[in-house]
């Protein structure tokens, strides 16, 4: 892969003003984007969604003016769910489809997703592709070749009715009384009138977006609002969205948190004891050591990927299987969507609920996780830790310790000079005392 100067694993994310994420820069990557994906085929048209974010009108603007430049017809769909974008630039047989979203950052950050034509990440070479044009002169075509711009009116509709196709018809939530936190975000509108239709008694928070309190104390990320608003209200249970929709936690009925990785393993069990599922599950390096250890006890194969929901894509892809996701709650229904799908997702745990007639709280008790403890070590530049040798053998030795029932990860960050410390295991002091070893033996070599 050739190297990328502006994107990174999910698009292009900063903070607004700074590097690519300025007005400038959004109308020369519209421009950008237009050059190359009306090259894709005969259809010209691409769409554009956002979160809730002030920023988002100042980006949908400019994309429209650099697609418009290149000759590209944009439609615009106003604040959506990431995955929304690409289930409708799929049926809208767009060549494209634009995200304008920061994910779970704060409101202060923006950036840009892109979908295929088939509602798929981006291939790196696409991306690359992209780039090349970002150093070219913006030359605008004739004035009869211009793109238009619409707004489709009918998109929240769409996608409500796209959420609820994905389960069973003669199933209904009537009865049940559900917490729905959308982090002032994206799911603010669609994730209410889902819940809703399917019968469901509702209470909300997180549905006001004012540009400024997208995540701010609400959301996926800071799921101390869902869980005091389940208890108060003596909810079944709480669903919780981030800023763009596409990650989701849940919470019972007592007021006990789900991650990503009880929801995934909830719905693979299910599916495994109707004979729904196909294949096995795509974790990642961050996976607990207890869902690990649960997939092999019902006999799912289950494998990780890198960290990143590309990852887990490509090797989902790659076996042919259907379900995949990370802790966070960016969980791949493969078979429902083309991309983690939060609304989509809670709807298969609920499946798991109404199929086996019980609450989500004897859910969660299915699956044991492990405690695991996890410390940065600021180093002096980025490398890999196991590059060294005495690092090797500290975590090799440290990993015995665990006699097969934990384990030991190293691994560099991403965007810091930080390597990650992690271990988990049945034994929450051993632990302990492994990560200690572990970080003053990585802060002694290379702190």
């Amino acid at each position: 892969m050739g190297n990328r100067k502006y994107f990174g694993t999910d698009g292009i994310r900063g903070c607004l003003g700074e590097g690519a994420i300025t007005p400038e820069f959004m109308l020369k990557l519209g421009w950008a984007c237009g050059q190359v994906f009306k090259k894709s085929s005969g259809r010209n048209r691409v769409i554009i969604g956002k979160d809730t974010r002030i920023s988002g009108y100042l980006f949908e603007s400019a994309l429209e003016a650099g697609l418009s430049a290149a000759g590209v017809d944009v439609r615009l769909l106003g604040p959506m769910p990431t995955p929304a974008v690409a289930y409708l630039t799929r049926t809208y047989r767009a060549n494209a489809g634009i995200v304008i979203s920061a994910s779970h950052n704060p409101y202060q950050d923006n950036g840009i997703k892109f979908f295929s034509a088939q509602g798929m990440k981006l291939d790196d070479q696409v991306e690359l592709e992209i780039e090349s044009y970002l150093d070219k002169d913006l030359k605008v075509v004739a004035p009869d070749q211009l793109g238009k711009a619409k707004r489709i009116d009918d998109a929240v509709g769409r996608y409500v009715e796209f959420c609820k196709s994905t389960i069973p018809s003669v199933m209904s939530l009537d009865g049940m009384k559900i917490v729905l936190d959308c982090a002032h975000g994206a799911t603010y509108q669609v994730a209410p009138y889902v819940f809703r239709e399917l019968g469901a008694e509702l209470v909300t928070i997180g549905v006001q977006p004012n540009g400024l309190n997208i995540n701010k104390d609400v959301g996926s990320t800071s799921p101390a609002a869902l869980i005091d608003k389940v208890l108060e209200e003596g909810a079944d249970l709480g669903i919780a969205f981030d800023g763009d929709g596409d990650r989701v936690v849940m919470v019972d009925h007592k007021g006990e948190l789900l991650d990503g990785d009880e929801l995934i393993y909830i719905i693979a069990k299910n599916r495994k004891e109707s004979g729904r599922l196909v294949g096995g599950v795509v974790g990642t390096l961050m996976t607990n050591y207890g869902a690990e250890m649960a997939f092999e006890s019902l006999g799912v194969p289950f494998v990780r990927a890198g960290v990143g929901d590309r990852y887990v894509m490509e090797q989902l892809k790659q076996n042919n299987w259907q379900l995949g996701g990370e802790g966070s709650g960016h969980l791949i229904c493969f078979d429902k969507a083309t991309t983690g799908d939060g609304i989509v997702s809670a709807l298969q745990v609920l499946i798991a609920m109404w199929n086996e007639e019980k609450t989500l709280h004897e859910l969660k008790l299915t699956m044991k996780k492990l405690p695991q403890v996890l410390k940065n070590v600021r180093i002096r530049e980025r490398m890999d830790p196991l590059s060294n040798n005495e690092i090797a053998a500290a975590v090799a030795a440290q990993e015995k310790r665990f006699n097969g029932s934990g384990r030991v990860l190293l691994r560099a960050s991403g965007t810091e000079p930080l390597i990650r410390v992690m271990a988990e295991g049945d034994d929450e002091e051993l632990v302990n005392s492994v990560v200690d070893e572990l970080v003053s033996v990585v802060s002694t070599q290379i702190g």
